[in-house]
């Protein structure tokens, strides 16, 4: 069974960071693509970025480049997002998934969520 667990969300100032992670059980992680989606009240889900399952190609949202770093540690089944220089507009629960195939930005394809972890940026 496959498991998606995120963790490092919660409250914080505009202009601070927070580093969110996904932990990953029940799947060969070294062979998934991984990318984070966001949602926040009342939109849509938005894609935000995707790691290859190497770790050797990543894609971002227009909205997060130059501020957010996807990265993964397979030794550890765990991917991570390094969020720097929030904005009120990042707040948005963060979801994490897993997919078979690493595609660029809203062509990646989820065959796996996870629970989500809320992300809220004050001003």
């Amino acid at each position: 069974q496959v498991q998606l667990v995120e963790s490092g969300g919660g409250l914080v100032q505009a202009g601070g960071s927070l580093r969110l992670s996904c932990a990953a059980s029940g799947l060969t992680f070294s062979s998934s693509a991984m990318g984070w989606f966001r949602q926040a009240p009342e939109k849509e889900r938005e894609f935000v970025a995707a790691i290859s399952g190497g770790g050797s190609f990543t894609n971002y949202g227009d909205s997060v480049k130059g501020r957010f770093t996807i990265s993964r540690d397979n030794t550890k089944n765990t991917m991570y997002l390094q969020m720097n220089s929030l904005k009120p507009e990042d707040t948005a629960v963060y979801y994490c998934g897993a997919s078979r195939r690493y595609q660029k930005g809203n062509l990646f394809r989820s065959d796996y969520w996870g629970q989500g972890t809320q992300v809220t940026v004050s001003s």
